[in-house]
């Protein structure tokens, strides 16, 4: 899956993503588009968290099939069901590692957050 959206702004002082040698590190990403959170609750949100996690990888030429752990954070761990529904939706058969939890609150609002590391060679690009 490539995007053709533009990378999501920050929303404090960092990078989206850094690139470390071989390996990329993406920010946590929100369900925000165009600065604002989606509606719609965790799977809007995760929908769109993963679109902008998408842009952000395809701005250092890099996929979702290329990430090989995640972290995701929910403001209810009554809500990892439903996360874990659309998290299967969005990465289809890809499984990277990954680590999940609660967390007493996220930024804007948001009721779900996902970070990821990249694996995607130098040479490939």
């Amino acid at each position: 899956m490539t995007s053709s959206r533009p990378e999501p702004a920050p929303i404090g002082p960092y990078s989206p993503v850094v690139r470390a040698g071989d390996l990329l590190f993406c920010s946590g990403q929100l369900g925000l588009r165009d600065g604002n959170l989606v509606e719609g609750g965790v799977h809007d949100e995760l929908v769109q968290a993963f679109a902008n996690l998408e842009s952000v990888l395809a701005s250092m030429g890099a996929e979702l099939s290329d990430v090989v752990k995640t972290t995701v954070f929910l403001v209810d761990i009554g809500d990892f069901e439903s996360m874990n529904e659309t998290y299967l939706s969005c990465f289809g058969g890809h499984r990277p590692a990954r680590s999940a939890f609660a967390v007493d609150r996220l930024p804007r609002g948001a009721s779900v957050e996902i970070e990821a590391i990249a694996f995607s060679p130098l040479e490939s690009l």
